[in-house]
């Protein structure tokens, strides 16, 4: 088995395609793998390694303002544009989608979502959105775009940074993210599998936002409660275990094929 890794743009977006060489031209299960906040597209290649095993295509598209798109911006600047970058993740994700189906590499009822971190909060914006989506991964993610963005900028401006912003302007942009805050929509799952993994002692996407929402949507899987699952992880900050790799490749080669 050779495994390939293809540096490529599509749709004006650049991204590393992870799949077996055989299966190259052929039209397989296939999941986009956002990454995380100051992060790029290859780092999380050992994920698409161990998917491309399973005869799963993997797209790892470069976020705005990151890697091959970064911009001289400050931290403060980029974290700013934090909720930006999400809300252009979901829409590029609709884009890249149309792509690879267009141009049968990947089929319609056969695609994934996944990510780590921004990538996990990304992920549920796009479950809130797209129902083509049938099996998704959220590492490290939060649900709850609404609250969580007041929340972080309460951490930023605790920490001394001024927010450009009026408290008007503010208000403006949470209501920007309701649309795609799944814990605002919890019927948009509509009973698909999802994975959630996180840290306990997670410092900067605190889990309980995850583990809350979980808790409440668990009971609608009632008639397939395998179709979700929690792993919190006691000992963990904010990096993903072996375990959590894992049980991300497992998930999507028992519910992508």
């Amino acid at each position: 088995m050779m495994i390939i890794v293809e540096k490529k743009i599509v749709a004006n977006i650049p991204l590393l395609e992870v799949v077996q060489k055989e299966l190259l031209d052929q039209a397989v299960p296939t999941v986009f793998f956002f990454h995380g906040f100051t992060s790029a597209k290859e780092h999380n290649l050992h994920y698409a390694y161990l998917m491309a095993e399973k005869n799963i295509r993997v797209v790892l598209p470069e976020a705005d303002l990151h890697g091959e798109r970064s911009r001289e911006l400050s931290m403060v600047e980029q974290a700013l544009y934090f909720w930006k970058i999400i809300l252009k993740n979901i829409a590029e994700l609709a884009e890249l989608k149309e792509a690879y189906v267009r141009n049968r590499q990947t089929l319609e009822n056969q695609i994934g979502v996944a990510g780590t971190s921004m990538g996990g909060i990304t992920t549920f914006g796009a479950l809130c959105k797209y129902d083509w989506i049938k099996a998704a991964v959220s590492l490290m993610g939060n649900p709850a775009y609404h609250h969580f963005a007041r929340y972080l900028v309460n951490q930023l401006q605790s920490q001394g940074y001024k927010i450009p912003y009026s408290e008007q302007q503010l208000e403006g942009e949470y209501q920007k993210l309701l649309p795609v805050d799944l814990s605002m929509n919890p019927e948009k799952l509509n009973n698909r599998p999802l994975l959630f993994w996180h840290g306990k002692k997670d410092p900067i996407v605190p889990y309980t936002y995850a583990y809350d929402f979980y808790q409440k949507v668990k009971e609608n899987y009632s008639e397939h409660p395998d179709h979700i699952r929690f792993i919190l992880d006691h000992h963990a900050g904010h990096k993903v275990s072996r375990e959590g790799l894992l049980a991300t490749v497992d998930w999507f080669e028992q519910f992508l094929q």
